[in-house]
C-alpha cells in the first residue's frame, strides 16, 4: 500500500507520525509513504518555462514526484518482500485528489492495480487541474497557471516573460519561491499559487472528464467520505435563504432536503450541502463511472465520532477524521485514554482496508457485509456514530441526486 498524504498540496508530510505503518504491516501488507514537492516547488507555470523544451511535461512536479514513487515501487518493491503487480495507492484530501489524477493519467497506468480516495471528491472544482494558458477556459479556473507564474514573479520584483525573467525566477531562494506559504500578492491579491495544472502532456484531462470518457485506469476502487466534512467554505451563504437560492430553480427542492420542517440548524444546513457538493456527490458520480466499465468500487461513508470530539463535531465526522481509523494508529485528545469503541472500530476500519489491498475486496470475516457500488440499488457500507459499521441503501440518496442535478445543470457552482 502506498499512501499519499493530504494538506492541500501546500502542507504535509508522509513520516507524520499518524502515518505509522506497523498495524498494516502486522497484517502483512508493506506500507510505502511518500513525500512529493509541495507549494510552488510542486506546481508552477511560466510562459518561457512552457517554451523551453516543449516536449517535456511542465507544472505539475507533484505528480511527477508521485508517479516516480511508484515506479520505484514497481522496481524494487520485492526486495522488501513485496509483490509489485499487488499495488494500491490511497491518499485523503489532497492525497486522496491525487489518487483521481493517478488514476487518469495515462502515464501512471499499470503501476498500481487498486485506489482508495478518502474524501478526495471527484469532480471538477475542487484542487483539480487548472488550464495552462488558456484564461477563462474553466469557470472554476478563469486565471490560467501561466498568468498565476507571471503574478509570482511581479511579487518578487521579475518583469517581462522571456528567458531573462525565467532566469531571475530559477535564481530566487527557496524562501523566496515558498514566500511564507502565501497564495495571492497581499490579502486580496492576485493569485501567485495555481495547485495542479492541466498541462496537456501530464495532465492531459481532469478526472471527471476522464470519468465521464471512460478514460480512467481499470483499477479496482474504494472510496467515500466523511458525514460532515466542513462548516462551510467551498458553498458560502449567511442565511438559509441565500444557501437555498444557490440552488437556482431547485430551491424548493432544495428546502425539501435539507430542511424539510424548516427547523434544520443553518450551520447543519451549510455544513451538509459543502459535504455533499465538494466529497459524497463525486464520491457516488466516481464510483457509478467505474461499475459502468465494469471494475468493482465499493463507497464508504464515515459518519463516527469520538466522545471526546461530540461537541466540536456537532453535526457529524469531519474532515481527516477516519485517518487514524484507517492506520488503527489512535492517539487519546488531549492525552486521555482512547475510548474502548474506537479501538474496536479502528480494527474493523483497518481490516477492511487491508483486505481490500490483499484481494480488492474489502469483506471478510468477522466484518459486516460491504456490497459492491451499483447504481441501481445504491449500497454503501457506513460507519456509524456507533462505532457499528452497516451495509444498505445511502440513506444520503435525495440529498446526493439533488446535487447531481444542480451541479450538472449549472447551479450551486
Amino acid at each position: 500500500m502506498v499512501w499519499i498524504h493530504g494538506g492541500a498540496f501546500v502542507f504535509g508530510s508522509g513520516s507524520s507520525p499518524d502515518f505509522n505503518g506497523t498495524q498494516f504491516a502486522r497484517q502483512g501488507v508493506i506500507l510505502v509513504t511518500v513525500n512529493y514537492r509541495l507549494g510552488r516547488l510542486g506546481f508552477f507555470a511560466f510562459p518561457a518555462l512552457s517554451r523551453e523544451h516543449p516536449e517535456e511535461p511542465k507544472g505539475n512536479y507533484a505528480y511527477m514526484d508521485q508517479i516516480a514513487a511508484l515506479k520505484w515501487v514497481k522496481q524494487e518493491i520485492a526486495a522488501f518482500g513485496g509483490d509489485p503487480k499487488n499495488v494500491t495507492i490511497f491518499g485523503e484530501s489532497a492525497g486522496g485528489v491525487s489518487v483521481h489524477s493517478l488514476i487518469t493519467i495515462p502515464q501512471a497506468k499499470g503501476l498500481f492495480q487498486k485506489a482508495i480516495s478518502e474524501s478526495g471528491g471527484g469532480r471538477d472544482g475542487v484542487l483539480t487541474g487548472r488550464p495552462i494558458h488558456l484564461e477563462n477556459a474553466d469557470s472554476y479556473y478563469p486565471v490560467s497557471a501561466e498568468t498565476i507564474g507571471v503574478n509570482f514573479a511581479v511579487r518578487q520584483g521579475i518583469q517581462g516573460t522571456d528567458e531573462a525573467a525565467l532566469a531571475k525566477l530559477r535564481a530566487l531562494t527557496v524562501a523566496q519561491i515558498v514566500d511564507g506559504g502565501q497564495e495571492t500578492a497581499g490579502q486580496g491579491g492576485p493569485p501567485t499559487y495555481p495547485g495542479p495544472i492541466l498541462d496537456g502532456k501530464l495532465v492531459v484531462e481532469t478526472a471527471q472528464s476522464a470519468y465521464m470518457a471512460g478514460h480512467q485506469a481499470p483499477v479496482k476502487l474504494m472510496i467515500g467520505s466523511n458525514s460532515a466534512e466542513v462548516p462551510a467554505g467551498f458553498v458560502n451563504a449567511r442565511t438559509k435563504d441565500e444557501l437555498l437560492s444557490l440552488f437556482g430553480k431547485m430551491k424548493d427542492e432544495a428546502a425539501a432536503v435539507y430542511d424539510p420542517d424548516g427547523e434544520t440548524d443553518f450551520a447543519k444546513m451549510l455544513s451538509l450541502v459543502n459535504t455533499d457538493k465538494v466529497w459524497a456527490e463525486p464520491a457516488r458520480f466516481t464510483a457509478a463511472a467505474f461499475a459502468a466499465k465494469g471494475n468493482p468500487a465499493y463507497i464508504y461513508l464515515f459518519s463516527y465520532v469520538s466522545a471526546p470530539l461530540k461537541q466540536m463535531m456537532r453535526f457529524g465526522a469531519g474532515h481527516g477524521s477516519e485517518i487514524a481509523y484507517v492506520f488503527n494508529n489512535l492517539r487519546g485528545w488531549n492525552g486521555a485514554a482512547v475510548p474502548p469503541q474506537d479501538k474496536e472500530l479502528a480494527k474493523m476500519v483497518n481490516a477492511y482496508w487491508v483486505n481490500f489491498a490483499k484481494t480488492g475486496d474489502p469483506n471478510g470475516p468477522g466484518l459486516a457485509k460491504w456490497p459492491a457500488f451499483d447504481p441501481k440499488t445504491n449500497m454503501i457500507l457506513e460507519f456509524r456514530s456507533d462505532g457499528t459499521a452497516s451495509g444498505g441503501a445511502d440513506s444520503r440518496k435525495a440529498r446526493l441526486d439533488l446535487i447531481e442535478k444542480a451541479v450538472t445543470s449549472g447551479n450551486l457552482h
